[in-house]
């Protein structure tokens, strides 16, 4: 094998919460150095998010990841010369705090682009650089809330919902990461870096399909339909006879017909209302009935087998630990064992994609908060009476 595809990549992560130190975790997972860096009194908050073993915060494990981690405060001059030594020794520098904060420190764009003409610099805010909300305090919530995600996720006489998880920092960290990508090959062509102005509020509309275009044309607002959609039918979760729930879709018109075979209703299949997707949709009772009545007879394992048999698309309602034991997680190697000093073996995700060639791989979990400040400043040229100094100011 070579070695991962990112190797000789050098990624600055200076942001929090999540989307950016997520982005920068991506880039790592595939060879990039990344090195993580926090203010030394306030570290990533992400390290005291939810549980903890040991006193040692279970999430930062998973974020922190393939990350070299360093303190330095920035609003310190110390601080603020050392970043911009390590910037011109970098590719990527990835921030995360409010429009005119580094600018505030003398580590805006025109700072950081004269100490590497080739830096990218991807700055990550809930509103993006400009714009009437730009300074406002932005969250993944907020994304959730205002993109129309959560207008139109839940049953049809309950509130709008909110996912249980970081979902809008999630989508703005794969496309942060992707977006560094796509500035790192322009910089191939043209010899020089450029920002990356990312709006978490952006990615989060995006994979919502065609919303507004739908508006735009047709006035249409699209409601919330609970597990239902407008666009086919059946599509639901159903309960089994042993307990258990499983969920059926049926987007294409030869897996509809297969589902009715399946429960005993092939009748259904010559209405004319069934040829299309939308026809099922406006008569989802029927079909919930139908495909419910028949699912509830039978227990998880045989609906599984009876499905896969017909060829037609079902999958369990799985947690967190029936995901553990799946069998096509297991063979696709998506949980990774990870040794870790502090806690020992570890299980958690692995990289998102395998590559045949220059395949990443999880190589450590987080590790404490700064414990390669040391070690990647003298890397960086740093004589122990200037690390004292910056340990004096209260730079490090």
């Amino acid at each position: 094998m070579s070695a991962p595809a990112l190797t000789g990549l050098r990624v600055l992560d200076l942001a929090t919460l999540f989307a950016g130190p997520l982005a920068a975790t991506l880039l790592g997972d595939f060879g990039a150095e990344v090195i993580k860096v926090e203010h030394p009194a306030k570290p990533d908050p992400s390290r005291g998010h939810g549980p903890s073993k040991d006193g040692v915060g279970l999430w930062w494990k998973m974020l922190g990841r393939n990350k070299r981690t360093v303190t330095l405060d920035l609003s310190k001059s110390g601080g603020r010369a050392v970043l911009l030594r390590l910037a011109a020794t970098a590719d990527v520098v990835v921030e995360n705090f409010r429009p005119g904060t580094l600018e505030k420190w003398d580590l805006g764009w025109p700072e950081l682009s004269a100490a590497n003409p080739r830096l990218v610099l991807a700055r990550v805010t809930g509103f993006g650089q400009f714009g009437p909300y730009a300074h406002r305090p932005g969250f993944g919530t907020l994304a959730e809330a205002m993109s129309g995600f959560a207008a139109m996720t839940g049953e049809p006489d309950a509130p709008p919902t909110l996912p249980p998880f970081g979902l809008a920092d999630s989508i703005a960290a794969l496309t942060t990461a992707y977006a560094v990508m796509t500035a790192l090959a322009a910089r191939e062509r043209t010899g020089e870096g450029q920002v990356v102005d990312m709006a978490i509020i952006e990615p989060m509309l995006a994979v919502l399909g065609p919303q507004p275009l739908w508006y735009d044309q047709l006035g249409h607002v699209q409601p919330r339909t609970g597990n239902r959609s407008q666009n086919n039918a059946p599509r639901n979760t159903y309960r089994t006879a042993d307990g258990t729930w499983v969920a059926v879709s049926a987007s294409a018109q030869s897996v509809a017909e297969r589902v009715m075979r399946l429960v005993g209703r092939p009748e259904l299949i010559g209405e004319p209302w069934f040829a299309t997707g939308a026809g099922r949709a406006r008569h989802a009772d029927v079909l919930d009935e139908a495909v419910g009545r028949w699912i509830a007879r039978h227990t998880r394992d045989d609906v599984l087998a009876a499905f896969e048999k017909a060829q037609a698309a079902v999958a369990p309602v799985q947690d967190v630990r029936d995901v553990m034991r799946d069998p096509q997680y297991q063979a696709l190697g998506t949980i990774t064992t990870v040794d870790d000093p502090e806690l020992g073996p570890l299980r958690m995700q692995n990289v998102l994609f395998r590559l045949s060639a220059t395949p990443g791989a999880v190589r450590w979990a987080g590790r404490p908060h700064g414990a390669d400040t040391e070690e990647v400043l003298t890397e960086l040229g740093l004589a122990p009476a200037e690390l004292a100094a910056l340990r004096e100011e209260g730079a490090l």
